[in-house]
């Protein structure tokens, strides 16, 4: 199948079209607004419901029932529109319905800029929201990865009954990549979903309940998400390990910054500095396993955000001091060069370098 040319934000539309997505619902906010342009046109060809709703409340909250009645269903936003969202995205979570949200990520905090940034990592992979829930997070690099991540994502979201996030950036919906896209998926053949609200003719009433004032039953209802959780983390957790079998130095990088990132490691290996990269595809769950098992020969790592350092947590968390962790980022919208990660590379690269069989002690610099 020959290849489509197409702008990051219409990716995402096509390919949620394709994993039989037929209910769209939004409200505008840069720089994902040629997201909702592509699905207003490309729904009706499909005999889809598309709806610029009057906010992000509105929006989300028709997401949940479009999921209650057994929809594909997905909205997007960029980084300050996703915030007034997290109330509904709780309620998703809490109903166990299955919904996809897509994450433009622009420069904050506040209203900030229109800059691609990777700012909302903590809103991402915390919830975001109030209570006990996780959604599933992931992380394309590229529009094909764009294309292919959101069709993961409606499929996970039907697994697990679950919010699935794909967290992508004001630079991934912009540029312009060649993508091969699947075949489109027909709706009606998709597994029949025995919960849904779709009327009571034929048979006992139901109701999906959100509000649950007894405290003992709310206890085993999140009990029963957790246990739902800990499944995603056993089965879902995806990474991509580049040139680190011959590392001394391993760069942490995920999205637009891992792009980057390879580019740096280019430019470092033609000097002879043998440096790898770790990117995860999952943001949550996130690939501890992988890291940790990475410091069994590793003992020095480098994470490279488009922010003032938020993933470098989990990195942290990950090795359990088993390796040196630094940190380098740009927060506000600023894009480093290949040319700049590569300047910071070779600063810790030589100091892994002598200190290579020093202590394993976990540090951190801006």
């Amino acid at each position: 199948m020959a290849k489509k040319l197409m702008r990051g934000s219409h990716v995402l539309g096509e390919a949620a079209v394709r994993a039989g997505c037929r209910y769209y619902f939004g409200y505008p906010i840069t720089p994902q607004n040629e997201v909702p342009e592509y699905m207003s046109g490309r729904l009706l060809e499909v005999g889809g419901t598309f709806v610029q709703a009057e906010s992000e409340l509105a929006s989300i909250n028709m997401v949940i029932g479009a999921s209650m009645a057994g929809g594909r269903v997905m909205t997007s936003s960029s980084s300050p529109g996703i915030s007034l969202k997290q109330e509904g995205i709780s309620y998703l979570a809490g109903l166990e319905l299955p919904a996809v949200i897509a994450n433009m990520v622009r420069g904050g905090p506040g209203l900030g800029n229109i800059a691609p940034a990777q700012s909302d990592y903590f809103q991402a992979t915390r919830g975001g929201g109030h209570g006990d829930y996780r959604c599933i997070v992931l992380a394309p690099a590229s529009c094909q990865e764009l294309c292919d991540m959101t069709i993961r994502a409606f499929d996970l979201a039907d697994k697990y009954r679950n919010p699935v996030l794909i967290l992508g950036d004001g630079m991934m919906g912009q540029m312009m990549e060649p993508v091969n896209f699947p075949e489109p998926l027909d709706p009606a053949a998709l597994p029949k979903k025995d919960w849904t609200l779709s009327g009571a003719k034929g048979r006992p009433p139901r109701a999906l309940l959100s509000l649950l004032l007894n405290p003992k039953i709310l206890e085993e209802h999140n009990y029963k998400l957790v246990r739902k959780y800990d499944a995603v983390v056993q089965n879902e957790i995806d990474w991509e390990s580049y040139m680190t079998e011959d590392a001394r130095l391993v760069l942490v990088a995920y999205g637009t910054a891992a792009r980057i990132a390879k580019g740096a490691i280019a430019r470092v290996r033609e000097l002879g500095m043998k440096v790898g990269l770790l990117r995860p595809k999952t943001l949550w769950p996130f690939p501890k396993p992988a890291l940790l098992e990475l410091t069994k020969v590793v003992r020095h790592l480098l994470v490279i955000e488009l922010s003032a350092g938020q993933m470098v947590e989990d990195v942290e968390l990950a090795v359990k001091g088993q390796a040196e962790v630094n940190f380098y980022g740009r927060p506000g919208g600023v894009v480093p060069t290949p040319e700049e990660v590569a300047h910071q590379i070779t600063h810790y690269y030589y100091r892994a370098h002598l200190d290579q069989d020093g202590p394993a002690s976990a540090r951190r610099e801006a």
